[in-house]
């Protein structure tokens, strides 16, 4: 290091200003806060309508088989039914269930005007063809809106054909940044991954708020340099930690919808993480959400009859 000469002046210390600027670390937006705000609300909605007009929001799930994952989705959703005073019915079918017997049930369900939604836990069997299964869930009763008529009006700008349901992951991910205070008009929104269950309806949501849109999905060329351009980035492929703290744009709010089980030496085995690696997104993302206590606890806010 070189000192100053006699007769020269010392050099004067850097001031806080002309130190390269740090990025402060994102702001956590907590899906579990916002969730049970959520809740309260539609509580209060559903008490009124049963002490008003003597309704019960009710919900009849078919599932089939034992998987593990699908009786843990099933069971939280129960759980969460009884918080918000909705009556649910779960019908069970053994794994060799024929296609027909799951076709006449939904048909009782769509025929009894007591029961206001209907939601099939998937997957189904490798035997049972998923869309004939779906398709046949009378529209006005298709909480998970996968009929292609909830796209087909969620696609069109006017306000004549509102969809009747969204998508619960779409639609949670649309309310939380509504309630985190991002206004999307004009901004432009990046999203990883093409699903009919986030990304396609996620895009067509954040269209109708004036967002400008743009879909990458696995065919995309120099993705990362696409993230970068994102003010507000929506992650949702299924895969561990792909999108790197470096290709996050400065400032930018991330919703990162991803669930992946990573296994390591704790008792449960394994521990989750997101789509996004939310360490290095920390430094550079304005707002993001974690992994667990994201998106995932808003889809369940959204699987019930009154609540759209």
């Amino acid at each position: 290091m070189s000192h100053p000469q006699a007769g020269e002046a010392a050099p004067a210390p850097l001031s806080d200003a002309s130190l390269p600027p740090q990025h402060a670390a994102a702001r956590i937006i907590s899906g579990t806060s916002v969730a049970n705000e959520i809740k309260s609300e539609l509580s209060s909605r559903i008490a009124l309508l049963k002490t008003k007009h003597e309704v019960v929001p009710a919900l009849a799930v078919l599932l089939v088989g034992a998987r593990a994952d699908s009786l843990s989705y099933v069971a939280m959703k129960k759980k969460v039914a009884a918080k918000l005073g909705v009556r649910m019915m779960v019908y069970t079918f053994e794994q060799c269930v024929e296609e027909s017997s799951l076709v006449d049930r939904i048909d009782a369900c769509n025929a009894d005007a007591d029961i206001h939604g209907i939601l099939v836990q998937l997957p189904l069997p490798e035997h049972i063809c998923e869309e004939n299964v779906i398709r046949r869930v009378a529209i006005e009763k298709d909480v998970d809106a996968f009929h292609f008529e909830h796209l087909g009006r969620l696609a069109r700008r006017d306000t004549e054909f509102h969809p009747l349901f969204l998508p619960c992951t779409a639609s949670g991910c649309m309310e939380l940044l509504r309630r985190s205070a991002v206004d999307v008009r004009g901004k432009h929104a990046v999203i990883v991954g093409r699903s009919k269950l986030v990304g396609m309806p996620v895009s067509l949501l954040l269209l109708k708020q004036d967002a400008t849109v743009t879909v990458c999905h696995s065919k995309t060329q120099n993705i990362a340099d696409i993230v970068g351009l994102a003010d507000i980035l929506i992650v949702a492929i299924g895969q561990p930690q792909f999108v790197r703290g470096h290709w996050i744009k400065p400032g930018a709010t991330v919703l990162d919808v991803g669930a992946n089980a990573v296994r390591d030496n704790s008792a449960r085995g394994y521990h989750l993480v997101g789509d996004v690696c939310f360490e290095e997104a920390l430094t550079r993302a304005g707002m993001i959400t974690p992994v667990p206590g994201g998106v995932g606890p808003m889809t369940y806010d959204y699987l019930y009859p009154c609540s759209q």
